[in-house]
């Protein structure tokens, strides 16, 4: 094997011992700024990559060669099973098929409703909090909690009024060794790792995670027999009277099929769940970030709010509508931006399946392959002065390289649920422009990034708010 731009010393320890501290980030860009953007790496005697070269991003996301996820995702099997997210080969692609439809224009329309009833929940708990210095941080991913919940399964977990049940904790309780195993040794061994607390403690959490998932298919299963065991007459007369249920992602899955046949409970689990991980602290991170970036830009949110006025004019309470969102083009701008700067996963992994030749350079069967999303989009070759906050980059298209912008990867295994995540947070970014301004702490706060699964602040996201005068 010819080795590819092989670097001395063992710095991909940094992935076992320090990528849950914020000096990653500049850890990783020390690196690459030495050795190269493409790194071939010896860690335990077994070669590894790391890069941000946008050749070699393009090569790995555009293609059907290296399609297979890292093993770090093995660490999400014993909550999400072999979903979407996790699974490989044919089982991925079946499953892909499968759920696209589920983000259809149709279905996208229904789940703005729910951005929307959660957004009011979020504002009015906000507003108690008016003039003084909060993290936006523990509200959102509350909110976002709620959304998904809603979305995902059709239930209501009321997270924003009551933070502390069973189900939030648990969720956070998992969300967070998921989190950290990867980068402890000890943790991060098959062997070590039922040794310590954290695997009795998510033992618990993910019996009690799948336990209420399994109780809503089966209640939802009911729900759908006993709506197909109702006359055609009767269907028609619930919708001309507004009686018809909003569709949830377990109602589309539970109507599915592959090969002709239904999906078994465990498929179902296995899918409602990783919609639950992908579109909860991910969505939370890019809101929250988002929220924070307009806070420190008063101009860029004096634009939205100009946007915002054209849309909704004098009346700012209403409910926006899956066409509002398609037309706050300034505000996408706004959050593709903040998806730039901090993406929501900062990085993404990918393993070989077979011997794969890159410019001449042989990359064997079964190298983990770790993609750095955050340094390929703060690349100087991508984007002029790219550590400054321009939403006016994405203003328009021209000159910029397809795979430059993967804050949702890219190619054929890019995020599923990307359009439900812009819409979300826009819809919540929004609406909290509308009923609030928002300010700087002062003095003011300053991100500690932290690189785990998710994209935080390891210090939270601190900013202020103000009553906001409504238009006349």
């Amino acid at each position: 094997m010819q080795y590819m731009y092989k670097t001395g010393g063992d710095p991909l320890l940094l992935l076992d011992e320090g990528l849950c501290t914020f000096e990653t980030f500049a850890n990783f860009q020390g690196f690459f700024d030495k050795h190269g953007k493409l790194l071939l790496l010896e860690v335990a005697m077994k070669p590894r990559i790391i890069s941000c070269d946008y050749d070699f991003f393009e090569f790995m996301l555009g293609g059907q060669k290296v399609l297979n996820k890292s093993t770090v995702y093995t660490y999400l099997m014993n909550w999400l099973g072999t979903g979407l997210l996790t699974s490989d080969g044919p089982k991925w692609k079946k499953r892909r098929r499968l759920l696209t439809p589920a983000f259809h224009f149709s279905i996208l329309e229904q789940f703005v409703d729910t951005f929307e009833t959660q957004g009011k929940v979020l504002i009015r708990k906000l507003e108690s909090l008016v003039d003084k210095d909060i993290d936006i941080y523990k509200y959102i991913t509350l909110y976002a909690l709620d959304v998904i919940c809603e979305t995902a399964m059709g239930i209501t977990v009321n997270a924003q009024e009551d933070s502390e049940s069973d189900y939030v904790r648990y969720v956070k309780e998992v969300c967070r060794i998921v989190a950290i195993r990867p980068h402890t040794i000890f943790k991060s061994s098959q062997l070590l790792y039922p040794l310590s607390k954290d695997f009795f403690r998510e033992q618990q959490a993910v019996r009690h995670l799948h336990s209420v998932t399994y109780s809503v298919i089966d209640s939802r299963m009911k729900k759908l027999e006993q709506e197909l065991a109702m006359s055609e007459a009767k269907r028609q007369e619930n919708e001309a009277t507004g009686i018809k249920r909003k569709m949830a992602f377990l109602d589309i899955l539970l109507r599915s099929t592959i090969d002709g046949q239904p999906l078994s409970r465990e498929d179902i689990r296995e899918e409602v769940d990783t919609f639950m991980f992908e579109g909860h602290d991910t969505t939370a991170s890019a809101i929250s970030f988002c929220v924070f970036q307009v806070a420190t830009h008063p101009d860029v949110q004096e634009k939205i709010l100009e946007e915002q006025i054209s849309i909704f004019g004098d009346d700012f309470n209403r409910n926006a509508t899956l066409n509002d969102l398609q037309e706050m083009r300034y505000l996408e701008c706004v959050v593709k931006e903040t998806l730039r700067l901090f993406p929501s996963v900062p990085f993404i992994g990918r393993r070989t399946n077979e011997d794969t030749m890159y410019k001449g350079n042989l990359i064997p069967k079964d190298v983990n392959i770790t993609l750095c999303i955050y340094h390929m989009m703060r690349d100087p070759e991508q984007y002029p002065n790219p550590n400054e906050f321009d939403p006016s980059r994405f203003e328009y298209n021209d000159g910029k390289k397809p795979y430059s912008f993967v804050p949702f990867s890219a190619g054929p295994r890019n995020c599923i649920g990307q359009k439900f995540a812009m819409n979300e947070v826009k819809s919540i970014v929004s609406k909290l422009v509308r009923n609030y301004k928002l300010l700087p702490t002062n003095p003011e706060h300053k991100l500690k990034l932290v690189a785990e699964a998710v994209m935080k602040s390891k210090n939270g996201v601190k900013i202020r708010l103000a009553r906001r005068e409504k238009p006349t």
